[in-house]
Protein backbone atom coordinates (compact mmCIF):
# COMPACT_ATOMS: atom_id res chain seq x y z
CA UNK A 1 0.00 0.00 0.00
CA UNK A 2 1.73 3.17 -0.88
CA UNK A 3 1.66 6.06 0.94
CA UNK A 4 1.39 9.80 -0.48
CA UNK A 5 2.59 12.97 0.85
CA UNK A 6 0.04 15.62 0.51
CA UNK A 7 1.26 18.65 -1.54
CA UNK A 8 2.23 22.06 0.21
CA UNK A 9 -1.22 23.88 -1.44
CA UNK A 10 -3.04 21.23 0.33
CA UNK A 11 -1.11 21.47 4.01
CA UNK A 12 -1.67 25.67 3.68
CA UNK A 13 -5.28 24.68 2.90
CA UNK A 14 -5.93 22.36 5.68
CA UNK A 15 -3.79 24.52 8.12
CA UNK A 16 -6.20 27.46 7.20
CA UNK A 17 -9.22 25.62 7.74
CA UNK A 18 -7.50 24.81 11.72
CA UNK A 19 -6.72 27.99 12.33
CA UNK A 20 -10.15 29.24 11.80
CA UNK A 21 -11.35 26.71 13.73
CA UNK A 22 -9.76 26.15 16.63
CA UNK A 23 -8.17 29.63 17.43
CA UNK A 24 -11.39 31.32 18.63
CA UNK A 25 -9.08 32.97 21.24
CA UNK A 26 -5.63 34.42 20.55
CA UNK A 27 -2.43 32.32 21.18
CA UNK A 28 -0.18 32.19 23.44
CA UNK A 29 2.99 30.62 24.78
CA UNK A 30 3.03 28.12 27.88
CA UNK A 31 6.62 27.96 29.50
CA UNK A 32 6.33 24.81 31.68
CA UNK A 33 8.58 22.58 33.73
CA UNK A 34 9.49 19.38 36.02
CA UNK A 35 12.04 17.69 37.91
CA UNK A 36 13.16 15.09 34.50
CA UNK A 37 13.19 15.45 30.55
CA UNK A 38 11.87 12.42 28.75
CA UNK A 39 14.18 9.56 28.72
CA UNK A 40 13.64 9.72 24.86
CA UNK A 41 11.40 10.70 22.30
CA UNK A 42 10.99 7.23 20.44
CA UNK A 43 7.53 6.20 21.87
CA UNK A 44 8.00 3.00 22.16
CA UNK A 45 11.51 2.49 23.80
CA UNK A 46 10.56 3.17 27.41
CA UNK A 47 7.40 3.20 29.86
CA UNK A 48 8.45 5.95 32.12
CA UNK A 49 5.50 8.27 32.52
CA UNK A 50 7.22 11.64 31.72
CA UNK A 51 8.62 10.01 28.33
CA UNK A 52 4.92 8.82 27.87
CA UNK A 53 3.41 12.45 29.02
CA UNK A 54 5.85 14.53 26.72
CA UNK A 55 5.63 12.26 23.84
CA UNK A 56 1.94 12.65 24.03
CA UNK A 57 2.10 15.90 23.20
CA UNK A 58 3.46 15.08 19.62
CA UNK A 59 2.24 11.74 19.58
CA UNK A 60 -1.29 10.20 19.27
CA UNK A 61 -3.15 6.70 20.11
CA UNK A 62 -5.51 4.94 18.22
CA UNK A 63 -7.91 4.94 21.56
CA UNK A 64 -7.06 7.85 24.27
CA UNK A 65 -8.44 9.70 27.41
CA UNK A 66 -10.00 12.81 28.62
CA UNK A 67 -8.88 14.89 31.52
CA UNK A 68 -11.36 12.59 33.48
CA UNK A 69 -9.84 9.56 32.15
CA UNK A 70 -12.61 8.04 30.30
CA UNK A 71 -11.85 6.71 26.56
CA UNK A 72 -12.58 8.30 23.82
CA UNK A 73 -12.05 8.30 20.37
CA UNK A 74 -8.26 9.03 19.15
CA UNK A 75 -6.91 8.01 15.77
CA UNK A 76 -9.27 5.32 15.77
CA UNK A 77 -13.22 6.85 15.64
CA UNK A 78 -14.28 4.04 17.17
CA UNK A 79 -13.67 0.18 18.19
CA UNK A 80 -15.62 -2.95 18.60
CA UNK A 81 -15.15 -6.86 19.37
CA UNK A 82 -16.07 -9.19 16.58
CA UNK A 83 -18.41 -11.62 17.51
CA UNK A 84 -17.09 -15.16 16.93
CA UNK A 85 -13.58 -14.57 16.75
CA UNK A 86 -10.88 -13.25 18.68
CA UNK A 87 -10.35 -10.09 17.25
CA UNK A 88 -11.45 -6.17 17.09
CA UNK A 89 -12.51 -4.30 14.56
CA UNK A 90 -11.17 -0.59 14.63
CA UNK A 91 -12.26 2.12 12.29
CA UNK A 92 -9.76 5.05 11.58
CA UNK A 93 -9.89 8.82 11.41
CA UNK A 94 -9.67 10.07 7.76
CA UNK A 95 -8.18 13.19 7.01
CA UNK A 96 -5.14 12.94 9.28
CA UNK A 97 -1.42 14.05 8.42
CA UNK A 98 1.67 13.78 10.18
CA UNK A 99 3.53 16.83 11.21
CA UNK A 100 5.73 16.36 8.14
CA UNK A 101 3.02 16.15 5.79
CA UNK A 102 2.48 12.13 5.53
CA UNK A 103 -1.19 10.57 5.43
CA UNK A 104 -2.13 8.46 8.61
CA UNK A 105 -3.80 4.91 7.13
CA UNK A 106 -3.97 1.46 8.29
CA UNK A 107 -0.80 1.02 7.00
CA UNK A 108 0.55 3.10 9.86
CA UNK A 109 -1.47 1.31 12.69
CA UNK A 110 -0.16 -2.22 10.92
CA UNK A 111 3.25 -0.58 11.11
CA UNK A 112 3.35 0.46 15.25
CA UNK A 113 1.36 -2.43 16.28
CA UNK A 114 3.94 -4.62 14.93
CA UNK A 115 7.12 -2.03 16.40
CA UNK A 116 5.73 -2.33 19.58
CA UNK A 117 6.61 -6.17 19.65
CA UNK A 118 10.00 -6.04 18.78
CA UNK A 119 12.55 -6.97 21.55
CA UNK A 120 13.35 -3.72 22.08
CA UNK A 121 9.78 -2.28 22.66
CA UNK A 122 8.87 -1.33 26.28
CA UNK A 123 5.60 -2.29 25.28
CA UNK A 124 5.79 -5.53 23.82
CA UNK A 125 4.15 -7.37 27.09
CA UNK A 126 1.65 -4.56 26.61
CA UNK A 127 0.92 -6.03 23.07
CA UNK A 128 1.56 -10.04 23.50
CA UNK A 129 -1.93 -10.43 23.15
CA UNK A 130 -2.06 -9.49 19.28
CA UNK A 131 -1.61 -11.55 16.58
CA UNK A 132 -1.64 -9.99 13.66
CA UNK A 133 -3.22 -6.83 11.97
CA UNK A 134 -5.00 -7.18 9.22
CA UNK A 135 -5.81 -4.32 6.84
CA UNK A 136 -9.56 -4.11 5.37
CA UNK A 137 -8.95 -1.16 3.67
CA UNK A 138 -6.95 2.03 4.30
CA UNK A 139 -9.36 2.72 7.45
CA UNK A 140 -10.28 -0.10 8.93
CA UNK A 141 -8.28 -2.57 10.77
CA UNK A 142 -8.97 -5.76 12.29
CA UNK A 143 -6.44 -6.24 15.40
CA UNK A 144 -6.53 -10.30 15.77
CA UNK A 145 -5.62 -11.48 19.47
CA UNK A 146 -4.25 -15.14 20.74
CA UNK A 147 -6.74 -15.40 22.45
CA UNK A 148 -9.69 -12.96 24.15
CA UNK A 149 -8.31 -9.89 25.29
CA UNK A 150 -11.19 -7.98 27.09
CA UNK A 151 -8.79 -4.71 27.95
CA UNK A 152 -7.01 -4.29 24.87
CA UNK A 153 -9.24 -0.59 24.09
CA UNK A 154 -7.79 0.41 27.16
CA UNK A 155 -4.37 -1.35 26.70
CA UNK A 156 -4.89 0.52 22.73
CA UNK A 157 -4.36 3.78 25.33
CA UNK A 158 -0.71 3.54 25.61
CA UNK A 159 0.29 2.87 22.25
CA UNK A 160 1.12 5.91 20.16
CA UNK A 161 1.80 5.69 16.32
CA UNK A 162 4.46 6.39 14.41
CA UNK A 163 4.38 7.21 10.18
CA UNK A 164 5.60 3.96 8.63
CA UNK A 165 7.33 5.80 6.18
CA UNK A 166 9.12 8.03 8.36
CA UNK A 167 10.57 5.42 10.49
CA UNK A 168 11.79 3.64 7.44
CA UNK A 169 13.39 6.74 6.29
CA UNK A 170 15.15 7.44 9.21
CA UNK A 171 16.41 3.68 10.19
CA UNK A 172 14.44 3.37 13.05
CA UNK A 173 12.00 0.52 12.47
CA UNK A 174 12.89 -0.81 15.31
CA UNK A 175 12.63 0.70 18.57
CA UNK A 176 15.90 2.19 20.31
CA UNK A 177 17.23 0.39 22.62
CA UNK A 178 16.84 2.31 25.82
CA UNK A 179 19.14 0.09 28.21
CA UNK A 180 22.40 0.32 26.05
CA UNK A 181 21.42 3.81 25.12
CA UNK A 182 21.39 3.20 21.74
CA UNK A 183 21.69 6.30 19.56
CA UNK A 184 19.14 6.63 16.57
CA UNK A 185 16.68 9.63 14.78
CA UNK A 186 13.80 8.66 16.84
CA UNK A 187 15.65 9.82 19.96
CA UNK A 188 15.64 13.41 19.59
CA UNK A 189 13.08 13.57 16.78
CA UNK A 190 9.35 12.93 16.48
CA UNK A 191 6.48 13.33 13.72
CA UNK A 192 3.38 12.53 15.27
CA UNK A 193 -0.20 13.50 14.40
CA UNK A 194 -0.81 15.53 17.81
CA UNK A 195 -1.75 18.72 18.45
CA UNK A 196 1.63 20.18 18.66
CA UNK A 197 4.77 19.57 16.65
CA UNK A 198 8.86 19.52 17.44
CA UNK A 199 10.78 22.40 16.66
CA UNK A 200 13.74 21.84 18.67
CA UNK A 201 15.62 19.67 21.29
CA UNK A 202 18.13 20.16 23.36
CA UNK A 203 17.91 17.02 25.94
CA UNK A 204 18.20 17.60 29.87
CA UNK A 205 17.90 22.11 28.75
CA UNK A 206 14.89 22.73 26.66
CA UNK A 207 12.54 21.64 23.91
CA UNK A 208 10.10 23.49 22.00
CA UNK A 209 6.76 22.66 20.39
CA UNK A 210 4.54 24.75 17.74
CA UNK A 211 0.93 24.55 17.80
CA UNK A 212 -0.23 22.24 14.85
CA UNK A 213 -2.59 23.81 12.92
CA UNK A 214 -3.36 20.86 10.75
CA UNK A 215 -4.72 18.69 14.35
CA UNK A 216 -8.05 17.39 13.37
CA UNK A 217 -9.02 17.91 16.99
CA UNK A 218 -9.08 21.86 17.62
CA UNK A 219 -12.69 22.14 16.49
CA UNK A 220 -13.44 20.04 19.40
CA UNK A 221 -10.74 21.55 22.02
CA UNK A 222 -10.64 24.98 23.20
CA UNK A 223 -6.68 24.97 23.94
CA UNK A 224 -5.11 28.22 22.78
CA UNK A 225 -1.59 27.70 23.10
CA UNK A 226 0.31 28.66 20.18
CA UNK A 227 4.06 27.27 21.57
CA UNK A 228 4.73 24.80 24.36
CA UNK A 229 8.56 25.66 26.29
CA UNK A 230 9.92 22.84 28.33
CA UNK A 231 12.20 23.45 30.66
CA UNK A 232 13.38 20.87 33.13
CA UNK A 233 14.57 21.82 35.88
CA UNK A 234 15.53 19.35 38.56
CA UNK A 235 16.32 21.69 41.59
CA UNK A 236 12.88 21.94 43.25
CA UNK A 237 13.96 25.29 44.78
CA UNK A 238 14.81 26.31 41.49
CA UNK A 239 11.74 24.92 39.67
CA UNK A 240 9.36 27.09 42.09
CA UNK A 241 11.69 30.42 41.93
CA UNK A 242 11.31 30.55 38.18
CA UNK A 243 7.45 30.02 38.89
CA UNK A 244 7.12 32.97 41.52
CA UNK A 245 9.03 35.35 39.50
CA UNK A 246 7.14 34.85 36.06
CA UNK A 247 9.15 32.70 34.08
CA UNK A 248 7.17 29.62 34.00
CA UNK A 249 3.76 29.31 33.70
CA UNK A 250 3.63 25.97 35.01
CA UNK A 251 5.00 23.61 37.28
CA UNK A 252 4.03 19.94 37.20
CA UNK A 253 5.49 19.05 40.36
CA UNK A 254 5.89 21.29 42.72
CA UNK A 255 7.80 20.62 45.98
CA UNK A 256 5.22 19.76 48.58
CA UNK A 257 7.16 21.92 51.27
CA UNK A 258 6.28 24.83 48.99
CA UNK A 259 2.80 24.15 48.22
CA UNK A 260 1.39 26.67 50.51
CA UNK A 261 3.67 29.46 49.67
CA UNK A 262 2.34 28.93 45.89
CA UNK A 263 -1.16 29.17 47.02
CA UNK A 264 -0.45 32.50 48.75
CA UNK A 265 1.41 34.29 46.16
CA UNK A 266 -0.44 36.44 43.89
CA UNK A 267 -1.07 35.48 40.78
CA UNK A 268 -0.70 31.79 41.16
CA UNK A 269 -2.91 29.05 42.37
CA UNK A 270 -2.76 25.05 43.01
CA UNK A 271 -4.86 22.11 41.68
CA UNK A 272 -4.93 19.00 43.00
CA UNK A 273 -6.03 15.47 42.78
CA UNK A 274 -5.39 11.64 43.71
CA UNK A 275 -3.00 10.48 41.57
CA UNK A 276 -2.93 7.02 39.92
CA UNK A 277 0.16 5.79 40.65
CA UNK A 278 1.97 3.80 43.61
CA UNK A 279 4.89 4.10 45.12
CA UNK A 280 7.12 0.81 46.55
CA UNK A 281 9.94 -0.69 47.70
CA UNK A 282 11.17 -3.48 45.60
CA UNK A 283 13.36 -6.65 47.07
CA UNK A 284 15.28 -9.09 44.93
CA UNK A 285 14.43 -12.45 45.31
CA UNK A 286 16.47 -14.51 42.90
CA UNK A 287 18.26 -17.88 44.55
CA UNK A 288 21.69 -15.52 43.90
CA UNK A 289 23.71 -13.98 46.78
CA UNK A 290 23.06 -10.27 47.26
CA UNK A 291 25.71 -8.24 45.33
CA UNK A 292 25.55 -5.09 47.82
CA UNK A 293 25.23 -7.35 51.20
CA UNK A 294 27.17 -8.71 53.64
CA UNK A 295 25.47 -12.25 53.37
CA UNK A 296 27.47 -13.59 50.84
CA UNK A 297 26.19 -17.53 50.16
CA UNK A 298 22.18 -16.94 50.44
CA UNK A 299 19.67 -14.08 49.43
CA UNK A 300 17.52 -12.73 52.58
CA UNK A 301 15.14 -11.33 50.44
CA UNK A 302 14.22 -14.62 49.15
CA UNK A 303 12.73 -15.41 52.40
CA UNK A 304 9.21 -14.18 52.65
CA UNK A 305 9.83 -13.43 56.48
CA UNK A 306 12.25 -10.86 56.00
CA UNK A 307 10.19 -9.77 53.12
CA UNK A 308 7.42 -9.06 55.72
CA UNK A 309 9.89 -7.67 58.38
CA UNK A 310 10.56 -4.55 56.05
CA UNK A 311 7.02 -4.34 55.39
CA UNK A 312 6.08 -4.44 59.05
CA UNK A 313 9.59 -2.12 59.49
CA UNK A 314 7.84 1.24 57.90
CA UNK A 315 5.83 3.47 59.43
CA UNK A 316 3.55 4.55 56.60
CA UNK A 317 2.02 7.61 58.74
CA UNK A 318 4.42 9.08 59.64
CA UNK A 319 6.38 9.37 55.80
CA UNK A 320 2.36 10.63 55.38
CA UNK A 321 3.08 12.99 58.07
CA UNK A 322 6.62 13.99 58.05
CA UNK A 323 7.89 13.55 54.47
CA UNK A 324 4.84 13.93 52.43
CA UNK A 325 3.30 16.61 54.46
CA UNK A 326 -0.43 14.81 54.36
CA UNK A 327 -0.15 14.38 50.50
CA UNK A 328 -0.63 10.92 50.15
CA UNK A 329 -2.32 8.12 51.06
CA UNK A 330 -0.58 4.69 52.90
CA UNK A 331 -1.30 1.22 51.10
CA UNK A 332 -0.39 -2.38 51.03
CA UNK A 333 -0.47 -2.61 47.58
CA UNK A 334 1.13 -2.00 44.20
CA UNK A 335 -2.15 -0.04 42.55
CA UNK A 336 -4.55 2.39 43.68
CA UNK A 337 -8.56 2.27 44.07
CA UNK A 338 -9.61 3.46 41.15
CA UNK A 339 -8.05 0.63 39.29
CA UNK A 340 -10.14 -2.36 38.73
CA UNK A 341 -9.08 -5.52 40.67
CA UNK A 342 -7.96 -2.81 43.84
CA UNK A 343 -10.57 -3.76 47.43
CA UNK A 344 -10.46 -2.11 50.77
CA UNK A 345 -8.86 -4.95 52.28
CA UNK A 346 -6.09 -5.35 49.63
CA UNK A 347 -5.14 -1.58 50.10
CA UNK A 348 -4.99 -1.49 53.62
CA UNK A 349 -1.07 -1.15 54.96
CA UNK A 350 0.47 -4.34 56.61
CA UNK A 351 0.64 -2.20 59.76
CA UNK A 352 4.29 -0.80 61.74
CA UNK A 353 5.08 -3.24 64.23
CA UNK A 354 8.59 -2.79 64.52
CA UNK A 355 8.70 -5.41 67.25
CA UNK A 356 6.90 -7.97 64.97
CA UNK A 357 9.96 -7.50 62.58
CA UNK A 358 12.25 -7.87 64.66
CA UNK A 359 10.88 -11.10 65.50
CA UNK A 360 10.32 -12.25 61.73
CA UNK A 361 13.76 -11.31 60.89
CA UNK A 362 15.65 -13.62 63.95
CA UNK A 363 13.03 -16.39 62.91
CA UNK A 364 14.68 -16.03 59.48
CA UNK A 365 17.96 -16.43 60.97
CA UNK A 366 19.17 -12.28 60.83
CA UNK A 367 18.63 -11.18 64.15
CA UNK A 368 22.10 -9.52 63.95
CA UNK A 369 20.77 -8.08 60.16
CA UNK A 370 22.23 -7.88 57.23
CA UNK A 371 23.50 -5.40 55.51
CA UNK A 372 21.96 -3.77 51.41
CA UNK A 373 22.27 -0.89 48.97
CA UNK A 374 18.91 0.58 48.02
CA UNK A 375 18.69 2.30 44.78
CA UNK A 376 16.27 5.81 44.52
CA UNK A 377 15.74 8.23 42.14
CA UNK A 378 16.32 11.72 43.36
CA UNK A 379 14.10 13.43 40.37
CA UNK A 380 11.81 11.14 39.96
CA UNK A 381 8.74 11.29 42.56
CA UNK A 382 7.49 13.56 45.01
CA UNK A 383 9.85 13.89 47.32
CA UNK A 384 11.31 10.09 46.71
CA UNK A 385 15.00 10.53 47.63
CA UNK A 386 13.69 12.08 51.30
CA UNK A 387 11.38 8.30 51.40
CA UNK A 388 14.64 6.57 50.59
CA UNK A 389 16.39 8.68 53.87
CA UNK A 390 12.79 7.84 56.09
CA UNK A 391 12.95 3.78 55.19
CA UNK A 392 16.28 3.92 55.95
CA UNK A 393 16.17 5.29 59.55
CA UNK A 394 13.21 2.62 59.59
CA UNK A 395 15.12 -0.29 58.54
CA UNK A 396 18.09 0.24 60.94
CA UNK A 397 15.96 -0.04 63.66
CA UNK A 398 15.49 -3.61 62.91
CA UNK A 399 19.17 -4.69 62.12
CA UNK A 400 19.16 -3.65 58.17
CA UNK A 401 21.74 -1.60 57.26
CA UNK A 402 20.71 -0.04 53.95
CA UNK A 403 23.86 2.26 52.25
CA UNK A 404 21.60 4.80 49.88
CA UNK A 405 22.61 5.24 46.34
CA UNK A 406 20.02 8.18 45.41
CA UNK A 407 20.58 8.70 41.59
CA UNK A 408 18.73 11.16 38.66
CA UNK A 409 16.28 8.75 36.50
CA UNK A 410 18.02 7.74 33.69
CA UNK A 411 20.42 5.75 35.77
CA UNK A 412 17.95 4.64 37.93
CA UNK A 413 15.94 3.29 35.72
CA UNK A 414 18.80 1.93 33.61
CA UNK A 415 19.25 -0.64 36.67
CA UNK A 416 15.95 -1.66 37.34
CA UNK A 417 15.12 -2.14 33.52
CA UNK A 418 18.83 -4.19 33.69
CA UNK A 419 17.27 -5.88 36.96
CA UNK A 420 21.02 -4.94 38.84
CA UNK A 421 19.36 -3.47 41.82
CA UNK A 422 19.11 -5.39 45.13
CA UNK A 423 16.58 -3.15 46.82
CA UNK A 424 15.10 -0.27 45.15
CA UNK A 425 12.15 2.55 44.89
CA UNK A 426 9.87 2.66 42.08
CA UNK A 427 6.25 4.49 41.14
CA UNK A 428 3.96 2.70 39.06
CA UNK A 429 0.63 4.36 36.93
CA UNK A 430 -2.12 2.17 35.33
CA UNK A 431 -2.45 3.59 32.08
CA UNK A 432 -5.12 0.81 31.95
CA UNK A 433 -6.87 1.09 34.74
CA UNK A 434 -6.55 -2.16 34.99
CA UNK A 435 -4.70 -4.22 37.61
CA UNK A 436 -3.42 -6.59 34.58
CA UNK A 437 -0.94 -3.77 33.77
CA UNK A 438 0.82 -4.04 36.98
CA UNK A 439 0.40 -7.53 37.24
CA UNK A 440 2.54 -8.24 33.99
CA UNK A 441 4.96 -5.82 34.55
CA UNK A 442 5.82 -6.44 38.25
CA UNK A 443 4.40 -9.94 39.29
CA UNK A 444 4.98 -11.77 36.03
CA UNK A 445 7.98 -13.77 35.93
CA UNK A 446 10.29 -11.78 33.43
CA UNK A 447 8.29 -8.60 33.32
CA UNK A 448 10.22 -5.73 32.29
CA UNK A 449 10.31 -3.82 35.35
CA UNK A 450 9.89 -6.81 37.69
CA UNK A 451 13.45 -6.21 39.01
CA UNK A 452 12.41 -7.76 42.42
CA UNK A 453 12.34 -11.37 40.08
CA UNK A 454 9.23 -12.21 41.60
CA UNK A 455 8.24 -16.11 40.01
CA UNK A 456 5.46 -17.83 41.94
CA UNK A 457 3.94 -20.06 39.04
CA UNK A 458 0.56 -19.63 40.62
CA UNK A 459 0.58 -15.75 39.89
CA UNK A 460 1.88 -16.42 36.65
CA UNK A 461 -1.07 -19.10 35.69
CA UNK A 462 -3.53 -16.85 37.20
CA UNK A 463 -1.98 -13.66 35.12
CA UNK A 464 -2.37 -15.81 31.79
CA UNK A 465 -6.01 -16.58 32.78
CA UNK A 466 -7.27 -12.49 33.52
CA UNK A 467 -5.34 -11.76 29.99
CA UNK A 468 -8.05 -13.90 28.16
CA UNK A 469 -11.14 -14.10 30.93
CA UNK A 470 -14.13 -11.99 29.10
CA UNK A 471 -16.49 -12.11 32.02
CA UNK A 472 -16.33 -9.34 34.64
CA UNK A 473 -16.98 -10.77 37.46
CA UNK A 474 -15.20 -14.09 36.57
CA UNK A 475 -11.97 -11.85 35.94
CA UNK A 476 -12.09 -9.87 38.78
CA UNK A 477 -11.88 -13.08 41.19
CA UNK A 478 -9.05 -14.29 39.85
CA UNK A 479 -7.43 -10.41 39.98
CA UNK A 480 -8.10 -11.05 44.01
CA UNK A 481 -6.78 -13.98 44.31
CA UNK A 482 -3.43 -12.78 42.60
CA UNK A 483 -3.48 -10.04 44.64
CA UNK A 484 -3.72 -12.08 47.57
CA UNK A 485 -1.05 -14.29 46.77
CA UNK A 486 0.81 -11.14 46.54
CA UNK A 487 0.41 -9.60 49.58
CA UNK A 488 0.96 -12.59 51.43
CA UNK A 489 3.76 -13.52 49.83
CA UNK A 490 5.32 -9.63 49.53
CA UNK A 491 7.78 -9.41 46.93
CA UNK A 492 7.62 -5.58 47.49
CA UNK A 493 6.98 -2.98 50.31
CA UNK A 494 4.14 -0.72 49.34
CA UNK A 495 4.39 2.84 50.60
CA UNK A 496 1.66 5.12 49.56
CA UNK A 497 -0.02 6.01 46.44
CA UNK A 498 0.58 9.86 45.62
CA UNK A 499 -1.53 13.19 45.43
CA UNK A 500 0.12 14.96 42.84
CA UNK A 501 -0.90 19.27 42.73
CA UNK A 502 0.07 21.06 39.84
CA UNK A 503 1.51 24.57 40.10
CA UNK A 504 0.42 27.37 37.94
CA UNK A 505 -0.25 31.08 36.95
CA UNK A 506 -4.12 32.22 38.12
CA UNK A 507 -5.25 33.06 34.38
CA UNK A 508 -4.08 29.36 32.82
CA UNK A 509 -6.61 27.08 32.61
CA UNK A 510 -5.44 23.65 32.18
CA UNK A 511 -7.42 20.71 33.44
CA UNK A 512 -5.43 18.29 36.38
CA UNK A 513 -5.84 14.86 35.28
CA UNK A 514 -4.89 11.62 38.04
CA UNK A 515 -2.58 10.15 35.07
CA UNK A 516 -0.60 12.95 35.91
CA UNK A 517 -0.35 14.41 32.07
CA UNK A 518 -0.63 17.70 31.20
CA UNK A 519 -3.63 17.72 27.61
CA UNK A 520 -1.99 21.18 26.93
CA UNK A 521 -4.82 20.74 23.99
CA UNK A 522 -7.17 22.00 26.60
CA UNK A 523 -4.58 25.13 27.64
CA UNK A 524 -6.46 28.00 27.39
CA UNK A 525 -3.96 31.15 28.62
CA UNK A 526 -5.50 34.34 29.90
CA UNK A 527 -8.18 32.98 30.63
CA UNK A 528 -9.42 35.26 33.68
Amino acid sequence: MQKNVISMLAVMAVAGTAISAGTAVSAETLRWSSSGDALTFDPHSEVDASTRAINGIMYERLITRDPSLNLVPGLATSWEPIEGENAWLLKLRKGVTFHEGQDFNAQDVVFSITRTQAPTSAYIKLMSSIASVEVINDYEVKLITTDPNPILPAQLTSIMIMDSDWAEENGVVEPQNFTTKEETYAVRHANGTGPFKLVSRAPDEQTIMARNEDWWGWSDHSGNIDTIEFRPIANAATRVASLLSGELDFVLDPPLQDIQRIKGAEGLKIETVPEVRTIFFGMKQSAEPLKSSNITDVNPFADVRVRLAVNHALDLAAIQRVVMDGNSFPTGMLTSPSVFGSTPELDAPYGYDPEKSKALMAEAGYADGFSVQLDCPNDRYLNDEKICQAAVAMLARIGINVTLEATPKNIHFTKVNDKDTDFFLIGWGVPTLDSQYPMEYLLEAGGRANAAEYDNSQVNDLIGEIRKEMNPETRLDLIHQAWQIARDEAPYAPVHHQVISWAMVSDLDLPISADNTPRFEFAVKNAN
